[in-house]
């Protein structure tokens, strides 16, 4: 079973010196680099050798992680959740953290084009889903709400519900280990179809960085928070 550090760093690796695209010149992505058995010519990249097709290739099923200490991992997911919608795919979208009670920017803009057109499911911890419900009876905590939403998740991506995921601030419940990260690798490196999962949060836990297709950490170069700022609708919600 996994057991990682909730501690602020979490490992993310130097990418190799091959991998960097601007060469020691100057020059664009695309113009020249080296490639698996020769140069790269103007407006090539380098191609993959796992046999599949351009059209494989751009139906294959994305794991992509937002993490790191900066601002801006919820937002940029939230456009892909747009771009998502824009393209006719149903979308989901699950905040592990954020109160119900916050009429966040994304929750009033995604709704409202779930009831205009198309497939959007925007659900939020503590909303009170027929699916949230603790074995008392009573208010969930936290931990259940985080078990139970991450419960529901998984029967909905075996049941290929949405094409696009967006799991907010999911690394929370991994970190805290009210949700098994071994499961959850399982889950989401056995899920059927074309299903896109976006995960977003602080220090994600290494074994999803390992099977994540793409991950972008979110670097604090300047906050005004650290000046007392306070968050501002339209910018942090």
């Amino acid at each position: 079973m996994w057991s990682g550090s909730a501690s602020e760093e979490h490992g993310l690796a130097q990418p190799a010196r091959n991998a960097v695209w601007l060469s020691q010149r100057g020059t664009r992505p695309g113009s020249t680099s080296e490639k698996q058995g020769g140069p790269v010519t103007k407006g090539q990249t380098p191609a993959p050798e796992d046999g599949l097709t351009t059209r494989q290739r751009r139906n294959r099923p994305m794991l992509i992680v937002h993490t790191g200490d900066g601002k801006g991992k919820t937002s940029a997911a939230v456009g892909m959740a747009l771009r998502s919608w824009a393209q006719g795919w149903s979308v989901g979208v699950y905040q592990f953290v954020k109160s119900a009670s916050w009429k966040t920017g994304e929750y009033v803009a995604l709704t409202r084009l779930g009831e205009l057109e198309g497939d959007v499911t925007f659900e939020r911890m503590g909303t009170g889903c027929t699916w949230m419900r603790s074995a008392h009876g009573g208010e969930v905590s936290a931990e259940e709400a985080a078990r139970a939403a991450w419960a529901h998740v998984r029967e909905g991506l075996a049941e290929e519900r949405h094409q696009f995921w967006l799991l907010d601030e999911f690394t929370y419940p991994m970190v805290w280990g009210w949700v098994d990260v071994d499961e959850v690798v399982e889950v989401l490196r056995s899920r059927p179809g074309t299903q896109h999962v976006v995960i977003t949060g602080r220090r994600c836990p290494q074994p999803i960085l390992d099977l994540a297709d793409l991950v972008t950490e979110m670097t604090k170069v300047k906050h005004p928070f650290d000046k007392g700022q306070k968050g501002q609708a339209g910018i942090e919600w």
